[in-house]
């Protein structure tokens, strides 16, 4: 989405098109000026304020106001080989199954993710395919396209298509391409999970629950992580472990208000159900409702989260910066 902020983004992980070759937007922060709770502003790098830089990454916004980022480039495209490939729904199964054995010694360019989803209603498609469930593929090669034209090629033959949109494309309008179907306004509740293995069973279980999406907007997506992303240590950034290779995202997307009780249902019930394959880790850029509130925090930050808890004693001793998810300062 070309339109997520940065605040978020570079604060609480960032999971790209190119992850697994540059690693997560924390990985790249390299400073940010900060306005402190008591008013100073501050700039956090590896020359100032280190452990400030160490817990803002990953550590989301309780430590600061951030005014500006400064980030680490990497050469990209400006043409990139974008995988987008839909297959029916009735192949789900085996179009995952095939997509988790094909990517498991994939190269670090290649960052991709399986999905259970709903094809737009455009005038671009055929219409009975308009509005139509599907499993699909998607991803993009970070590298010269003509390679990755080839190495994605298995990704495109997982089963019959319904239709195969993957091709060369200008990696900004890659970016930008979905921010039609995620308009504002829109009654969402996302909740992601970090999955100990994308195994049979756990396969299953997605493909079972995507089968029951309340609304036809709902999106199912589980990102293969791992690449440059797992070689950073638990311990380099606040962000802290990295050694699931595959995210589950449930990504409830609904209109109408009267429907808040049951898609927020859904997702829990889908996400209580996803915890026999997962150590209860979350992604805090996909929270949705934190109903765990500080056992999912401490969970996921694991052995870093004491060490965030004492910084952020030091530079927010009041924790005015709370209405997140929320690391206490040590002590209260």
């Amino acid at each position: 989405m070309s339109e997520t902020g940065v605040a978020g983004l570079a604060l609480s992980g960032g999971v790209s098109h190119q992850r697994r070759r540059d690693g997560m937007t924390v990985d790249n922060l390299v400073s940010a000026d900060v306005v402190l709770a008591d008013g100073r502003r501050v700039r956090a790098s590896a020359a100032e304020h280190p452990d400030l830089l160490w817990a803002l990454r990953g550590g989301g916004g309780n430590f600061g106001v951030v005014t500006s980022f400064q980030l680490r480039l990497h050469d990209l495209g400006p043409e990139v080989f974008a995988v987008n490939v839909a297959y029916p729904l009735e192949d789900a199964r085996r179009v995952l199954a095939g997509w988790r054995e094909a990517v498991a010694d994939a190269p670090d360019e290649l960052s991709t993710a399986g999905l259970i989803w709903s094809l737009p209603v455009v005038d671009e498609l055929p219409e009975p395919l308009r509005g139509l469930p599907y499993v699909g593929v998607a991803g993009m090669w970070a590298g010269d396209p003509v390679e990755g034209e080839r190495a994605s090629r298995a990704l495109r033959e997982l089963a019959t298509p319904l239709v195969d949109l993957s091709g060369v494309v200008d990696y900004l309008a890659f970016q930008g391409s979905l921010d039609p179907f995620f308009p504002a306004g829109v009654r969402r509740n996302w909740k992601a999970l970090y999955l100990d293995g994308f195994s049979d069973p756990a396969v299953d279980l997605t493909v079972d629950w995507s089968n029951r999406r309340p609304s036809n907007e709902t999106l199912v997506i589980v990102r293969h992580l791992g690449g440059a992303m797992s070689r950073v240590g638990d311990e380099e950034t606040a962000f802290g472990d990295r050694s699931s290779e595959w995210m589950l995202s449930i990504d409830s997307t609904w209109h109408d208000a009267a429907d808040d009780e049951l898609n927020v249902a859904y997702t829990r019930a889908f996400w209580d159900a996803s915890l026999a394959f997962s150590d209860g880790k979350t992604y805090f850029n996909f929270p949705g409702l934190l109903e765990e509130g500080d056992a999912a925090v401490r969970a996921s930050y694991g052995r870093n989260h004491n060490r965030l808890a004492q910084i952020k004693a030091t530079y927010d001793p009041e924790n005015r910066f709370r209405l997140n998810q929320n690391i206490r300062p040590a002590g209260r």
